[in-house]
């Protein structure tokens, strides 16, 4: 599990910026550090607290644990990574002095369902149905939870210090709030976001869609586009940068929204759309987005993006470009968009949009590189993301374990594995157990994807599934629209939410089931 240290690239953890945290109770303090006055607040759930300790003129916010003697776990992130690591420990048989107390900490108050995001934008699921709180989520369970942010890692456990089991601490986690949580296991599960800072001017007019705010923004502007556009009976023009799972999901479902009240274009530097995806899925996207009219620029990148200024007129274009919905108003927030082909034969085009979304990239939530080969520091890939074994344990870190987003793991064939759900999803239940195996001394089990098919929602009643025991086989349009829920139900973290959410989907597919019949009785006792 050695690493050459002129091998590999090194980097510190220092992903911070600032948000509330908390649960339970509610505590405050007031410090001094290095001649500056902070003031930290937070909460602890159940029997864990916050201690102020002395260290010459430094006061340190500690977390305590409720228990000094069991293991402490600490995870970090609670997406399907983190939330599921920390539920699947809940789940197993442990001897009563080695059950670990587990600490789950993320920026957000709620979990997100991510792959479920798209049917916000179209009515058909309720935030709290997708995105419970954290503390519904393990009222019955015994992880405590804080909402707090990372700030820097400080492990302690590198190769020829300590052990590989036992409860000797392995490292310390300091938090935005200023609170120091100690652990003997840590797990990395923090996510990505968007990046948006590889054009210019996507960072300032672009929207990303991959969490709940996401949607919410992304809703309310539509929002107020279709009241504003109702009265004057013009057009709403959506622009979806990228044609990926995402890219395409997201222009289906605004397609479907809009209808004949707004066109949408969709933007891929690929020649086809889903280049990834089975054959089945991509044909049946295809199909949609076809039927719907959405208008698929493939084989360009956006070069960049502004905003339409005052007055501006959408003209100027250079010679042999093209132009496309060019209906600029004078002060109105509408966007060009600058295209470049990736194509021989293709011209540079630009567009005008009244709202672009932005799918394309994502940014792991940990530091950047830094030089360096001290064994205490986290070995990155240039992506940002920790290198790990095939136990899912950050190399030269024995207590330290990496999933999701946050980690570089590679398949058999030397290829990295995807940054989806269910790569996540796998690696959660693997993470407990090998937790489970390393606090009790038994051997770790290497872990293996193993892809179940891939899933895509194309509207209220469309989607696209394609499952990869059955080779060729892809379900699509209602049917697949079903099984794709069905698949996600039973998905969810806890049987009590998907007893609460089973019951609200069925309610709405009778509710809208009566519709329907109505209607058609309706036309019947209408007609002719």
């Amino acid at each position: 599990m050695g690493i050459s240290a002129g091998a590999k690239h090194w980097g510190k953890l220092f992903p911070g910026s600032s948000v509330r945290f908390g649960t339970n109770s509610l505590v405050c303090s007031r410090f001094r550090r290095n001649g500056f006055r902070f003031v930290a607040s937070g909460t602890a759930g159940r029997n864990g607290g916050v201690v102020a300790m002395s260290e010459g003129e430094t006061l340190q916010r500690m977390f305590t644990w409720p228990d000094k003697k069991k293991p402490r776990v600490c995870i970090l992130g609670g997406g399907f990574g983190g939330l599921y690591t920390a539920l699947r420990l809940e789940s197993l048989t442990w001897p009563a002095d080695k059950k670990p107390q587990v600490l789950l900490v993320d920026q957000s108050e709620r979990f997100v369902f991510k792959p479920m995001l798209y049917e916000l934008l179209s009515g058909e699921v309720d935030a709290w149905e997708i995105a419970p709180r954290f503390l519904d989520l393990l009222a019955s369970t015994g992880v405590q939870f804080f909402q707090d942010r990372v700030k820097s890692l400080h492990p302690s456990d590198h190769l020829g210090m300590q052990g590989l089991t036992g409860s000797t601490c392995g490292g310390t986690v300091l938090l935005e709030s200023g609170l120091h949580v100690e652990y003997d296991w840590l797990v990395l599960a923090l996510g990505a976001e968007a990046k948006l800072d590889v054009v210019p001017g996507a960072l300032e007019f672009a929207l990303p869609f991959s969490n709940l705010e996401d949607a919410s923004m992304v809703d309310n502007k539509l929002k107020a586009l279709e009241r504003k556009n109702f009265a004057k009976h013009s057009i709403i023009s959506v622009a979806v940068v990228g044609c990926g799972y995402a890219g395409v999901e997201l222009a289906a479902t605004i397609a479907e929204r809009l209808q004949d009240r707004g066109t949408v274009q969709a933007i891929n530097v690929e020649t086809t759309i889903c280049p990834t995806a089975p054959p089945g899925n991509r044909e049946a996207a295809l199909k949609v987005l076809t039927s719907r009219k959405v208008q698929l620029l493939l084989g360009y990148f956006v070069r960049s993006i502004r905003r339409v200024g005052d007055g501006e007129a959408s003209t100027g274009l250079t010679e042999g470009e093209e132009v496309h919905d060019m209906e600029a108003e004078p002060n109105s927030d509408k966007y060009i968009l600058e295209l470049q082909p990736a194509e021989r034969g293709l011209q540079s085009q630009i567009l005008e949009a009244d709202l672009v979304l932005w799918t394309v990239g994502s940014k792991p939530l940990l530091p950047t590189l830094e030089p360096g080969n001290r064994l205490h520091e986290l070995p990155l890939n240039a992506r940002g993301q920790a290198e790990t074994d095939e136990t899912l344990r950050v190399k030269g870190h024995p207590r330290i374990f990496a999933l999701g987003d946050s980690s570089a793991l590679r398949d058999s064939n030397g290829r990295l594995l995807p940054a989806t759900a269910q790569v996540a999803f796998q690696q959660a239940d693997f993470t407990g157990w090998n937790l489970w195996a390393a606090i009790n001394g038994r051997p770790l089990l290497p872990f293996r994807f193993q892809n179940l098919g891939e899933m895509m929602t194309l509207g209220r009643n469309d989607a696209a599934l394609s499952p990869s025991f059955i080779e060729g086989l892809t379900l699509d349009g209602p049917i697949g629209h079903t099984a794709r829920k069905i698949a996600y139900l039973i998905r969810l973290p806890t049987d009590e939410h998907r007893l609460k959410v089973g019951i609200s989907w069925f309610t709405k597919s009778a509710i809208d089931s009566v519709a329907s019949l109505q209607n058609t009785l309706s036309k019947v006792l209408s007609g002719p």
